[in-house]
């Protein structure tokens, strides 16, 4: 039976590539692409173009005041589901575009499952809600405002929505095609559409948690003690990215398997429960 295509980059300065993977080659990181979006709102504001608290109606009319602020979107308190309404099938994503998120934006008040502020929930929909306002504040493409705000600052430039084909790097199906991504460049892109190679992914790991080269790490990161981290998962690739204060690091992306074993894989070898070089 074929093992999981594999990279693993370390703070030991290590690039460690298994069965077909390749820490140059642009991967989908899912939810990684949530760190980008939060720490994109922290530099609009921290350059005036926008508060951390203004409402959501604020930037987009066509929702209804709910009480829910850009902040809330970005540490998940929000209120908002996980999904957008009516997100289902093999590509759950596809026919979420901007007609799509503007209709649920008339409905926020409905579709919210709790008040704001009240208790975290992980949520998709919050981030591409969150996205949409950052793109009314800079009056510009997503990809154009975190191109300006985080990624020329930090020097990181292998990020992107839609990168050449011949520069993808898909998992593996049968008679050895690419297996199909989900559809993720439309309203759902601030939430998890982005692709970076694993090398860029640790340079935005290091440069936003170790050297701090912006700042503080934003509300978008997790926080476990000690560790800040994050994954991401998509159909059929996911990422583990996580940092201690004491500058140990890791970024393991996998393509096919469970995304909890990638999880386990890169908090094992921070921890070091497992070999770094096994």
């Amino acid at each position: 039976m074929p093992r999981t295509p594999t990279c693993v980059l370390s703070d030991a300065s290590s690039a460690r590539a298994e069965d077909g993977h390749a820490p140059d080659r642009f991967v989908e990181i899912g939810s990684f692409t949530k760190v980008l979006t939060g720490t994109a709102l922290m530099r609009m504001a921290a350059a005036g173009l926008l508060g951390t608290e203004d409402p959501v109606e604020h930037w987009l009319p066509a929702a209804p005041g709910t009480g829910i602020t850009l902040r809330h979107l970005a540490e998940h308190t929000s209120g908002l589901p996980r999904l957008p309404p009516g997100v289902a099938g093999r590509d759950p994503y596809a026919a979420f575009d901007g007609d799509a998120l503007r209709r649920s934006l008339g409905r926020l008040d409905e579709v919210a499952v709790r008040p704001p502020g009240e208790e975290e929930e992980y949520s998709n929909f919050g981030y591409a809600v969150l996205g949409a306002a950052l793109v009314a504040a800079a009056g510009r493409p997503y990809e154009e405002l975190l191109a300006e705000h985080v990624l020329r600052p930090l020097d990181v430039h292998e990020v992107s929505a839609r990168p050449d084909a011949a520069r993808r790097l898909l998992a593996p199906g049968l008679f050895g095609r690419d297996r199909r991504p989900w559809t993720m460049d439309g309203a759902i892109l601030p939430a998890g559409g982005l692709w970076a190679t694993p090398q860029a992914v640790a340079e935005l790991l290091v440069r936003l948690v170790i050297e701090r080269r912006l700042g503080d790490p934003a509300p978008s990161w997790q926080k476990t003690g000690e560790l800040h981290w994050h994954n991401g998962a998509t159909r059929h690739a996911s990422l583990f990215a996580g940092a201690v204060e004491d500058g140990r690091w890791v970024v393991v992306h996998r393509l096919g398997g469970r995304a909890e074993q990638t999880d386990r894989m890169g908090v094992d070898l921070l921890t070091g429960s497992t070999s770094r070089t096994a």
